[in-house]
């Protein structure tokens, strides 16, 4: 593949890229050669409804890339995930976006591919929030955002379709990297993968995917979720799903009822999962019946033993989590000082390790209000152990890891949101008045401390997509040091110390269907 190049007279505002698929007209903006919403596989519809990514078929002439695609069907969300409002109507879910200093099959530079989160039941990757043009440009490197789909199309366990299709999804889009970013001045042998919560948890699953062997070389993972399903657990909620909408959980029933009118189902089972929690144990109050499903052939094993088993041995890995991540979630829902100690007795039975879990936590940390204690076995339990495992299974598999965490507190919202759960994302990305930003930053002056900070990340970032070292120690079990993200960063010893003794040992394993 080449790019047809600039010739005398040529429109430079509006570079063109040949993919293997046809030509791609974008625009430069700020410095950068923007192409959005090139189409990376078939719409998933008609046929293709709940099936595998299918090749996308070649076009003549040259298409304009200047728009998102569509956001995949899904509900309305949380609190600053925005649609974006540029987004070209339809059925063109997945398609791919990309920032590059200059589409020239010469340069080889670094490519950096984000993976949105969103719990796998909401996200687009033409959420403002994710605008790539500070990472682009201040690493000199290719950034590439693409949809993937999620809830029901994406991740619902259903009879007759492929487990997982959001990841073969990721996986489809990881090829179309491989075989078409040359020639947007991208290098295929450098490729990092990143994303954060939901996405995070892809980039977990992907490093565990023989599907994925081989398509990148390094990767960050945000803030990993310990939540996957066994396969049975996710053909019970499955089943649950699909009666909402009055069917069955088959491909067949399910492909009747047009995609947008179903994320009506996600949505109502989500607001009672805490119901089921005899059958659906640590899943229910999770709030979203959606996760990768450990389904033996997509996903053989969880990440945290495929990485320790050498899995991820040629893969460098980043990972790391944020100080207060629950707390987010605390001030979304009005919980936030109405904590009893009936519902943080209830969330340790549940949610800490082995049978002396609460008691361990009641004495590592005796001074802690309820709201303290409720966010503390919150965060450990879904965010940050399974980060802190993550590394430590890539080190015992022979791989390198990097850890950090971030303490640098939120300043918006009157500061109540501390260094809560999606703050690392308007720091990766410069993007303080978008989606999430606007409201952990809101009301405050993000400047300098906060444009400090987020040049830090973007450094960090970057330099580990060129070079594999992020700046600071590779972790071991030994010294375990992590870098500490705040106004005055620095490297120290794991800072969770209380938290990660009492989970030392623990597996973190496909959740069960109980009952």
């Amino acid at each position: 593949m080449t790019s047809p190049g600039s010739p005398a007279g040529a429109d430079t505002s509006h570079p063109v890229v040949r993919t293997a698929a046809g030509a791609v007209r974008g625009r430069r903006e700020d410095g950068l050669a923007v192409f959005r919403g090139i189409p990376f596989a078939e719409p998933p519809v008609g046929e293709g409804r709940f099936a595998a990514p299918r090749p996308v078929r070649a076009w003549d002439g040259t298409r304009e890339a200047y728009a998102f695609g569509p956001p995949p069907p899904q509900e309305a969300g949380i609190q600053g995930r925005a649609r974006p409002v540029d987004a070209t109507p339809g059925d063109d879910w997945l398609t791919v976006n990309v920032w590059t200093p200059d589409p020239d099959p010469a340069a080889h530079r670094p490519v950096m591919v984000w993976i949105y989160g969103g719990a796998y039941k909401v996200g687009h990757a033409g959420s403002p929030g994710y605008d790539a043009r500070h990472l682009a440009r201040d690493g000199d490197l290719v950034v590439v955002t693409f949809n993937y789909r999620v809830g029901m199309e994406g991740f619902a366990r259903i009879d007759g379709a492929p487990a997982n299709r959001g990841l073969l999804d990721q996986v489809a889009a990881l090829e179309w990297v491989r075989d078409n970013i040359v020639a947007f001045g991208g290098d295929p042998g450098r490729v990092t993968v990143f994303g954060e919560s939901a996405g995070a948890g892809s980039v977990a699953a992907l490093m565990a995917m023989p599907r994925a062997a081989g398509l990148f070389r390094r990767a960050i993972a945000q803030s990993v979720p310990g939540t996957y399903f066994s396969d049975e657990l996710a053909r019970d909620i499955a089943t649950a799903l699909a009666a909402e909408a009055g069917l069955r959980p088959t491909a067949a029933d399910l492909a009747a009822v047009d995609p947008r009118r179903l994320t009506g189902a996600g949505e109502a089972l989500g607001a009672k999962m805490a119901q089921h929690q005899d059958r659906w144990g640590q899943a229910a109050p999770t709030a979203s019946p959606f996760s990768p499903v450990v389904d033996g052939e997509v996903l053989p094993t969880t990440p945290w033993r495929a990485l320790a088993s050498g899995a991820g041995r040629d893969i460098d890995l980043v990972t790391g989590h944020n100080r207060e991540e629950f707390q987010l979630f605390l001030v979304l829902g009005g919980m936030l000082g109405r904590i009893t100690d009936a519902q943080v007795t209830a969330a340790l039975r549940l949610l800490a390790p082995g049978p002396d879990g609460e008691r361990a936590y009641r004495e590592a940390f005796p001074d802690a209000t309820a709201d303290e204690m409720y966010e503390r076995i919150q965060s450990d339990w879904l965010f940050r152990m399974p980060s802190l495992h993550l590394a430590e299974a890539q080190t015992a598999g022979g791989g390198r890891a990097y850890a950090y965490e971030l303490t640098w507190p939120a300043p918006g919202s009157g500061g109540v949101l501390r260094a809560c759960h999606g703050l690392d994302i308007p720091l990766v990305f410069g993007t303080f008045t978008a989606d999430l930003g606007t409201l952990l930053f809101a009301g405050a002056d993000p400047a300098p401390e906060a444009e400090a900070l987020s040049s830090r990340f973007r450094a960090s970032w970057t330099a580990f997509a060129r070079t594999g070292d992020p700046g600071w120690p590779a972790y071991d079990t030994e010294r375990r040091q992590v870098q500490v993200l705040d106004a005055q960063p620095v490297v120290t010893a794991y800072p969770e110390e209380r938290s990660r003794r009492i989970w030392q040992g623990y597996e973190f394993r496909e959740l069960p269907l109980l009952g």
